[in-house]
């Protein structure tokens, strides 16, 4: 095929998954869950299929079995976990502790005396494999629940990064960027990462002024999922900035004199939307040097040929996982608060004199710093 050809059939498909992607935001939050999930296993199967091939031991008996119970056993302790939260789920990390262990003792007993370091390898592998998809699809699901904004926009990034850079690279890419990926160039790189940033603005000032992106996603009525309807957190609310220090009087006059402002209103989020622009611009495209590495090192051009023009599964959100972990990081850092509601779930589990201490405590110091007064009636100690 030319290179003419792919570039149409690579346009093509682009277009297909960007539109799909619209219709899954469209369907809601529980079609987004069930998408990163799909790709989750999709990428799973691709990575073990080349540990398969490379180690050759096809013929194994119950190793492709043992693979997926492995992947089944995680997704149970990893989501699980999180659903102890929501649901109170007793004994989870036992049964988490006890799923793992019948997975040990079945893989000891699938030794075969002749492949014992191919089958510790590929015991490695699956590990391996499990730790990057498993996890980072966890962190995925977690960043949306804390709005749809925070899912579409680092999504959104990668995909115009990556597309913008395809783009930059065919139409006018000479300078190579790194020997791992000899297509890749710098005008590619440099014009990816200007136009994602601009995007990222573009995209969050609109996202903001509507609450079925900015709201967290949360259970209600059973098991459905839904965005609820919140307080706009100060986030999403227009802030005026100043562009220029007061004490730069000459550059407010030159200002005054073009009749420019010298102040800007924005949600503070479209600043935090910058920063994970640049993130996924400088060292977002490094999930898919690494990619291009493993393929290097294991002698196979794609990972599968599931999407035309593309390649793999893997070979589309290579970047996708790496983007996941980093807004998790930024999120748990400069935004999220403790979550009252997992605290009082915490709580609730206590005994009941445990309890009554925390609740004299909190009284106290509430009464210290003046929020309440002391006139409140004493809790009645359990019989």
């Amino acid at each position: 095929m030319g290179k003419t050809s792919n570039f149409i059939l690579r346009a093509i498909f682009t277009l297909i998954m960007v539109l799909l992607f619209g219709l899954l935001i469209w369907i809601g939050p529980i079609a987004l869950i069930c998408i990163v999930l799909t790709i989750q296993v999709k990428c799973f199967q691709e990575i073990i299929a080349i540990g398969y091939s490379v180690y050759k031991v096809h013929g194994l008996k119950w190793f492709r079995s043992l693979s997926w119970y492995f992947l089944l056993a995680s997704n149970y302790f990893i989501f699980g976990e999180s659903l102890v939260d929501y649901f109170l789920l007793g004994y989870h990390r036992f049964i988490s502790f006890s799923l793992y262990l019948i997975g040990l003792v079945w893989f000891v007993l699938s030794l075969q005396k002749r492949y014992y370091m191919r089958q510790f390898s590929l015991f490695a592998w699956t590990h391996v494999t499990l730790l990057i998809f498993v996890t980072q699809s966890y962190l995925i699901i977690q960043n949306l629940f804390e709005g749809l904004i925070w899912f579409i926009v680092p999504v959104s990034m990668i995909i115009c990064n990556d597309v913008m850079a395809y783009v930059f690279g065919t139409l006018c890419g000479r300078t190579p960027l790194i020997k791992l990926s000899p297509r890749k160039t710098w005008e590619g790189f440099i014009g990816g990462g200007l136009a994602t940033i601009l995007l990222s603005a573009i995209l969050s000032h609109f996202m903001c002024q509507y609450k079925y992106f900015t709201c967290p996603v949360d259970y209600s009525r059973g098991i459905h999922l839904e965005t609820i309807d919140c307080k706009s957190s100060a986030l999403f609310i227009p802030t005026e900035y100043t562009v220029i220090p007061k004490h730069w009087t000459y550059a407010i006059e030159l200002f005054y004199f073009i009749k420019l402002p010298t102040t800007v209103k924005l949600c503070p989020f479209v600043l935090h939307s910058l920063a994970l622009a640049l993130f996924s611009s400088v060292v977002g495209p490094f999930g898919g040097f690494f990619a291009s590495g493993f393929k290097r090192a294991f002698k196979v051009k794609d990972f599968s040929d599931t999407i035309p023009g593309h390649g793999g599964i893997v070979d589309r959100f290579d970047c996708q996982f790496l983007m996941a972990t980093f807004t998790n990081v930024y999120i748990s850092t400069f935004i999220r608060a403790p979550s009252h509601t997992k605290l009082l779930n915490q709580i609730m589990l206590l005994p009941m004199e445990h309890q009554l201490k925390i609740y004299e405590t909190l009284r106290n110091v509430l009464i210290d710093s003046g929020q309440i007064l002391d006139t409140m009636t004493e809790p009645v100690a359990p019989a």
